[in-house]
């Protein structure tokens, strides 16, 4: 990114939201770093605002008084089995900031998840109807926070009709950190990674997608698969689908440990790829997330 930019990130001192705040701030744009509760650090290039984003005026305000080109919006709760009111936190909290993000003329990437598509947290587990999922996959989540997502898509694309700005959703699939790669604990136990048809992302490659995404020209609202490029079995992704479901659904295009989401669209149209694996990155050191709050 070489124009400087305004960008309010909310959920700006989490995981996956204080790293695309640095990414960001290094890059030498200005940044409104939005959570509900406040770092006590400073910054260069770093705002931060302690917002509960399920207030109507709070949230309006913050996103309005920013004034910025770009709105990130990460902050929800990451999954049904995170807090109560996953729902209504989730969904109220995203149509406060995208409609005044919309109002304001700012282009909006958000978080939506691999969730989406229903079959993480579905009562028992399902099958896609082809392999790998693309984004024209149906969505018939059975959570709250898979509910949440679609839901979230949903106001994307209302936005972006009303105000004429565009919204980029982005699907994450599991998220990953060096040193603490979590699904490779009990791997060779297939159920316990079968929600997601044992997908996986590593942060680092959430937070260039993020930035491909504030880059790209895109009209209206779309939405992308964000995930590594192979499953993090170390064995093929068909065999796995056979010895747990019995039985494997249409195969388009999917050959060896492929990853069971596509992403040819984001490498397509976001000039996006991932670069890391958990070949590598499991072994890596460990980073707390550099803008916590305490």
């Amino acid at each position: 990114m070489t124009e400087t930019l305004s960008v309010t990130v909310t959920g700006g001192c989490g995981r996956l939201g204080s790293r695309t705040v640095r990414a960001l701030a290094d890059c030498g744009h200005d940044v409104v770093a939005v959570d509900r509760v406040a770092p006590d650090v400073e910054r260069e290039n770093v705002v931060f605002r302690a917002v509960d984003l399920t207030s109507e005026d709070s949230a309006r305000r913050v996103v309005r008084e920013a004034e910025s080109d770009i709105v990130v919006h990460l902050g929800a709760i990451p999954s049904p089995e995170s807090g109560p009111n996953v729902y209504e936190n989730n969904s109220i909290s995203t149509y406060y900031v995208l409609d005044e993000a919309g109002k304001a003329g700012a282009d909006v990437v958000q978080a939506s998840s691999e969730s989406a598509y229903g079959f993480p947290f579905a009562a028992s587990p399902r099958l896609p109807e082809y392999l790998p999922i693309d984004e024209t996959h149906p969505m018939q989540p059975e959570d709250p926070y898979g509910t949440s997502k679609v839901v979230a898509e949903e106001l994307g694309r209302a936005a972006s009709r009303r105000y004429d700005v565009s919204v980029t959703s982005l699907r994450f699939s599991n998220i990953m950190y060096p040193g603490n790669y979590t699904v490779l604990e009990g791997r060779d136990d297939l159920p316990n990674g079968v929600g997601n048809f044992w997908c996986y992302v590593d942060g680092r490659d959430c937070v260039s997608a993020i930035s491909r995404a504030i880059e790209a020209e895109i009209d209206g609202h779309e939405a992308y698969n964000v995930a590594a490029a192979e499953n993090y079995l170390g064995r093929p992704t068909v065999e796995a689908f056979e010895e747990f479901f019995g039985e494997v659904p249409e195969l388009r295009d999917l050959d060896g440990e492929d990853s069971a989401l596509s992403i040819e669209k984001a490498e397509a149209q976001l000039g996006w790829e991932p670069e890391h694996t958990w070949r590598e990155a499991a072994e890596e050191p460990f980073e707390e997330p550099p803008f916590a709050a305490d």
